[in-house]
């Protein structure tokens, strides 16, 4: 192996593994290929820059375009507990009756599960319309509707001994043994960062598996406010997401105060009756209330819920047995949901950005300068913060200031956005329009790496 690599190790310990109290879960893995925002890249990048195996996951689509298309495929999808010995191609075969199925896959946690995705949402509704309650003989069973389903076998079709098994990859990271065998393996510090990166971030089904924990959420939390919406954010979308961490999320309320467009007759105005509180802060605490008994109630799967309400920011936090999450919840939390946005912007921008924080929060973790627990050392949001200021004060600069990325942004109807203004734009056409002027390409994310403080 080269000396580089070498030399990296020994600067670059292994993450020290911790235990969830919730099993994570194991998954099988998909592919996903490139971008056109890294063939821009792969033209602009000069001879020696790396452009390693792992597969690049830089995302070409907007933000908010990313979250609307992965809500719409989470509604369409349904989470099944099955037995651990089961006929996939029957399993399948039994669930196309209702309609074709777009995709799927299996992980372990408590037991094996399916995550399948229709690819019509009415066939969903036919699925639970022939979905019973469970009789369980001397205890009481609230009948509670939802897409966290339950299968069993009537009678096996055929033995047991003869079905294929399911082997569902491992979702979980790396132990050090593995990790450091494949850090051993590679050719070049430039390898051993992609390899982080590659055996560190989310899946493809991990961040499906993720939505489809907020659709569910949702389900419950429109009972009680129709029209409003669970949003991830954080590290769970901002594309510096590790496996195993937490799944933020917050209830949107901001729909249900929409003026609907519709047609109004003479001078009259229709309003909602509704109940009114001393301020805004006891709203907050009233609505995660109500919702966090809903879901120690009613919610399947969900255990451990803890309303905690008298924080700066109120929230419920819960673990979610089946997925393996722990989970945060929290109301109207759209500044958090910039901060995302803006953090997905940059991670689109350069491939390199995403490996350096990866393997800089590595030897944080590995050196006890961070840690699951809270307390009194620094997070991995500030080192990420603090990675992009460094890419942001070289010079040239690499990553573009937040005032650099308004002046790039478009203008929408003749009206520039102060909410989102950096985000009217697809992340391909922000690197176009700099033209090569903010973000300069150097040689490998070792160099980074080398400079960083």
């Amino acid at each position: 192996m080269a000396t580089r690599g070498v030399w990296l190790l020994t600067r670059l310990p292994l993450c020290s593994q911790t235990r969830s109290p919730v099993q994570c879960p194991a998954l099988r893995r998909l592919s996903c290929a490139g971008t056109v925002a890294a063939g821009l890249r792969r033209e602009e990048q000069p001879s020696g820059s790396v452009e390693t195996g792992c597969q690049d996951k830089t995302p070409t689509k907007t933000f908010y375009e990313e979250q609307d298309e992965r809500r719409e495929q989470a509604q369409r999808t349904v989470l099944v507990h099955c037995p651990s010995k089961i006929s996939e191609k029957e399993f399948l075969k039994h669930l196309s009756q209702h309609g074709p199925v777009h995709s799927h896959f299996f992980y372990e946690s408590f037991g094996l599960y399916a995550v399948v995705e229709f690819c019509q949402k009415d066939s969903v509704d036919s699925l639970l319309n022939v979905t019973q309650i469970p009789a369980m003989g001397m205890e009481a069973v609230i009948p509670f509707r939802s897409r966290f389903l339950n299968l069993k076998l009537k009678s096996p079709s055929r033995p047991v001994s003869e079905m294929s098994p399911i082997q569902p990859s491992n979702q979980l990271p790396p132990s050090n043994r593995k990790l450091s065998e494949l850090l051993y393996s590679a050719e070049s510090v430039d390898d051993q960062l992609s390899t982080l990166l590659k055996e560190l971030q989310l899946t493809e089904e991990n961040t499906r598996l993720r939505y489809l924990i907020c659709s569910l959420i949702e389900d419950i939390a429109t009972a009680y406010f129709p029209g409003c919406t669970i949003r991830p954010f954080g590290s769970s979308v901002n594309t510096f997401g590790k496996l195993g961490c937490d799944l933020d999320m917050f209830i949107d309320l901001h729909e249900t105060r929409k003026l609907r467009t519709h047609k109004r007759i003479g001078n009259f105005l229709m309003e909602f009756q509704v109940k009114n509180v001393p301020s805004e802060r006891i709203a907050t605490q009233k609505i995660l209330t109500v919702i966090g008994e809903s879901l120690d109630h009613f919610g399947p799967g969900c255990v451990g819920i803890q309303k905690i309400l008298n924080a700066r920011c109120p929230l419920v936090r819960f673990s979610h047995q089946a997925s393996g999450f722990q989970c945060d919840l929290t109301t109207n939390n759209r500044v958090a949901l910039k901060s995302s946005e803006l953090l997905y912007i940059y991670g689109s921008m350069d491939s390199r950005v995403r490996a350096l924080v990866f393997s800089i929060r590595c030897w944080a973790r590995a050196h006890s300068l961070t840690s699951n627990i809270p307390g009194s050392w620094i997070t991995n949001f500030s080192l990420t913060m603090m990675v992009i200021f460094f890419l942001q004060r070289r010079s040239p600069p690499i990553l573009p200031t937040l005032d650099t990325l308004k002046a790039l942004a478009e203008t929408f109807s003749g009206l520039r956005c102060a909410g989102c203004v950096y985000s009217n734009g697809t992340t391909s056409s922000l690197i176009k329009k700099q033209d090569s002027q903010v973000i300069v390409q150097v040689s490998s994310p070792s160099m980074l790496w080398t400079s960083f403080p």
